[in-house]
């Protein structure tokens, strides 16, 4: 099951012609994931577990706008051993505006080394 997040573009992340800049889309897809983590995990620490991300990728179907109710769907759309990809769909109005994928790397807690993914933070990612 998905876990859904909303946002709206501000005014500072928006062009002259009010659609949000493209650099944006990630820092949304950031605070998106780290809400999905949450409510799935609670705190990091708590649960023996951290990530980073090793690749971030953005395709546009049509523009956010200024104001606009951006939908979002998350959901992890793969597990690799020490890695795993959620993918972030966004909509406005039913209607495609942006996917995202972010690669993640499960690494030992406070240390950037590679771990394989935890079995119980597979599980509660996977709900």
């Amino acid at each position: 099951m998905a876990f859904h997040y909303q946002f709206r573009p501000r005014y500072i992340d928006c062009d002259a012609q009010k659609v949000m800049h493209n650099a944006h889309y990630l820092a949304y897809v950031d605070d998106a994931v780290d809400c999905f983590f949450r409510s799935r995990l609670g705190g990091f620490e708590e649960v023996g577990f951290d990530a980073m991300v090793k690749k971030a990728t953005v395709e546009w179907q049509a523009p956010a706008r200024m104001h606009d109710i951006v939908d979002c769907d998350v959901r992890i759309s793969r597990w690799g051993n020490t890695s795993f990809d959620v993918e972030v769909v966004g909509t406005i109005h039913g209607e495609p505006c942006f996917t995202a994928f972010v690669v993640n790397v499960s690494t030992t807690p406070g240390a950037p080394v590679p771990t394989p993914v935890p079995e119980h933070v597979r599980a509660a990612l996977s709900e």
